[in-house]
């Protein structure tokens, strides 16, 4: 049933890469009503507002959140703006989305996460593949204990480009593995320490090429391996448990989700002659598998409804700033580690 309650005024910064999305799917939302699209450059702005009449378009952020119809502001800046630009909105009472990273460093995720949580308003990072009805599956399999207990996490995003001058590829394609493995995962399954590795082979001065491994509770581990340079395009993840292993494949729309009854079963120790081999107690597991359905619904439609129930009913949202703030604890880590040549570096969650 649809709520009643007024749309809340939202203002998007920046007109950019992502901007035009969040303007899009605010338009097209009965939670919403989008009232600014703020940029420095107001040509690019109007371009992306150009049918939206009851949309203003300002070069100033002060106008923006001078405005007391905007209750929330959407941030969609470079990263190394994030802070800056989602600061000024929490001091002006406004709720706040941020686009991911939250921002482009630990340090400036805690100033914007505890400067939220002193003002009381909303800080949410979008974390936009959370929304897909695939990951919210997962999610409820996952933490439901269908998979029973996780023994790894293997997930794999790559594609030929963008190739970014700021951030190396890491920064910039592992922050959605992050978050859906932070999502997903249950909490007595969070990461405890990363090894990075990295290469730019083509010169570009950052690594274009990266591998991820989370170390995970029970001896399970998370990996993601990152990529610019790969010229075909691949977006899998893979999501191994004592009972059923997941399959998540998210360029093949007839069949995202395939749930496996297989795996590897290991008979306890007692039950078996102390001279026989090890590789005797290991059996094969090989069950039927199923593809669960799904709705095909816009991730950001999810994104937008998510920010103004949480507004609405005063709470956090599914991706609120600390799951932000722990997804870049790991990238924090991981450029570290990197640095390091693939060091073990602890999470500060796990210290």
């Amino acid at each position: 049933m649809k709520s009643h309650a007024a749309p809340l005024g939202l203002a998007v910064v920046g007109a950019g890469y992502w901007g035009p999305n969040l303007v899009r799917n605010a338009l097209a939302s009965d939670d919403i009503d989008l009232r600014w699209l703020c940029d420095l450059d107001e040509a690019r702005a109007k371009k992306v507002v150009r049918h939206s009449a009851d949309v203003g378009v300002t070069t100033s952020l002060d106008q923006v959140l001078s405005d007391p119809s905007v209750g929330a502001v959407a941030v969609a800046t470079p990263a190394g703006t994030h802070a800056e630009v989602a600061l000024a909105a929490i001091a002006a009472g406004k709720h706040v989305l941020v686009e991911k990273p939250l921002a482009s460093t630990y340090a400036d995720g805690l100033r914007m996460v505890e400067a939220a949580e002193r003002a009381g308003v909303v800080l949410m990072c979008d974390h936009t593949y959370c929304y897909t009805p695939a990951v919210r599956r997962i999610r409820e399999l996952v933490r439901g204990g269908d998979l029973g207990d996780i023994q790894f996490v293997d997930s794999v995003r790559i594609n030929l480009g963008l190739v970014q001058r700021d951030i190396d590829v890491l920064w910039d394609l592992a922050p959605h593995d992050l978050s859906i493995f932070d999502f997903v995962l249950p909490p007595d399954c969070t990461p405890q320490a990363v090894a990075a590795h990295g290469a730019d082979p083509i010169g570009a001065g950052q690594a274009c090429v990266a591998y991820l491994t989370l170390q995970l509770p029970g001896n399970a581990l998370a990996h993601a391996h990152v990529n610019w340079l790969s010229p075909t395009k691949i977006r899998t993840t893979i999501v191994g448990g004592s009972k059923r292993t997941l399959v998540w494949d998210d360029l093949n729309p007839t069949q995202r989700l395939s749930l496996y009854d297989r795996g590897v079963d290991l008979s306890p120790p007692g039950s078996i002659g102390a001279d026989e081999r090890r590789e005797a107690r290991v059996s094969y597991r090989a069950g039927d598998m199923v593809a669960p359905a799904l709705p095909e619904t816009e991730a950001l439609q999810g994104v937008m409804t998510e920010l103004a129930s949480a507004v609405r009913e005063q709470r956090a949202p599914l991706t609120d700033g600390r799951a932000g703030l722990r997804v870049l604890d790991v990238l924090d880590a991981a450029s570290t580690s990197l640095r390091y040549h693939g060091a073990v570096v602890p999470l500060r969650s796990a210290r």
